[in-house]
């Protein structure tokens, strides 16, 4: 079966690691960059027999090499956000399809059908640059809900509240999508009593506000939007899939995507289940780039695939890994 079509096709554990290593070889063989750091570490693809064998490429590679696994043109390049000054992560698309049908089908599998919501973007600090790949999936729920309300609503606390009391009147169902300063600002504009909206962060105060904990955001926004849980979004520039918090910061991936711990001392050391450590995710939908990412979060992952991201590294380095020198 052709890879681009077998990610979307996935049903068991077992189809899962199948094609992860399929992924792996076709990326070990196409991919310069990815093969030149598996080289380093002497891993070849004779040497991999499961997903823990496979080397998991350090994130800070997006923002120093083009990772492809293709010699396609470019569709879309999309671009982390960054302080002045700060190297951003670029992410080159090469099949920008891949990347729609992947945020698609993984709202569907968490949440249902995208045109049954009403969707209210909430993202200030993203719409103020260019390139970021959660406009382009905000913008696409947006057009695919087919709703007269739905739409991006910069700093407009005022028309924001009012449409959000509108359809909750209505009993309509709304996904409220924002960036966690802005939606603070919205609470601290009014105080809500939401029965029919999904409340959803996507993390970060961008500079904007002092950082607080994960729960205590969550408490003061439930309480603020009067609802029982906050929903979480986990994604970014260097992945093509999201996973998904429907409450207490427990995520859960999409079919294509799975999340590992590796060791803080020894990252190269895949962890059970159940142990602190830096997070490495498999992102099949990443087909012409790297699926096999070492990422800067540190988190949890549970029996049941779920995990549970507590921090980030030091100075967001990945310890005990010199080779950024390629």
């Amino acid at each position: 079966m052709d890879l681009k079509e077998a990610i979307f096709k996935i049903k068991t554990k077992e189809d899962f690691e199948s094609l992860a290593l399929s992924v792996f070889k076709f990326q070990y063989k196409n991919n310069v960059v990815y093969r030149s750091f598996c080289d380093l570490l002497y891993k070849n693809p004779s040497d991999i027999r499961r997903l823990e064998d496979i080397p998991f490429l350090p994130i800070q590679f997006f923002k120093s090499h083009k990772v492809l696994t293709a010699n396609n043109n470019i569709e879309q390049i999309f671009t982390s956000s960054g302080t002045t000054g700060n190297i951003t992560s670029k992410h080159h698309i090469t099949d920008i399809e891949i990347y729609k049908k992947s945020f698609r089908n993984g709202f569907i599998q968490h949440y249902g059908a995208i045109e049954d919501y009403a969707i209210l973007a909430l993202l200030p600090s993203y719409l103020e640059r260019k390139g970021s790949s959660l406009i382009y999936m905000a913008e696409d729920f947006i057009t695919q809900s087919k709703h007269k309300e739905s739409g991006f609503y910069l700093n407009d606390f005022e028309q924001l509240s009012e449409t959000l009391q509108k359809l909750e009147d209505q009993k309509q169902k709304t996904l409220l999508l924002g960036v966690s300063f802005a939606l603070l600002g919205l609470i601290e504009y009014r105080t809500f009593k939401l029965k029919h909206t999904i409340v959803m962060e996507t993390g970060g105060m961008k500079g904007r506000r002092k950082e607080i904990i994960r729960q205590e955001l969550h408490r003061i926004l439930k309480n603020g939007f009067g609802v029982s849980k906050i929903h979480s979004e986990y994604g970014m520039t260097e992945l093509l899939s999201q996973a998904y918090s429907q409450g207490d910061g427990i995520f859960k991936c999409s079919k294509w995507m799975k999340v590992l711990t590796r060791n803080t001392e020894d990252p190269l050391s895949i962890q059970s289940s159940n142990k602190t450590g830096g997070l490495n995710i498999i992102d099949l939908a990443n087909l012409n780039s790297c699926s096999f990412i070492a990422t800067q979060d540190l988190g949890s992952v549970y029996d049941d695939g779920t995990f549970e991201v507590i921090g980030r590294f030091d100075n967001s380095d990945i310890r005990g890994c010199n080779l950024m020198v390629l």
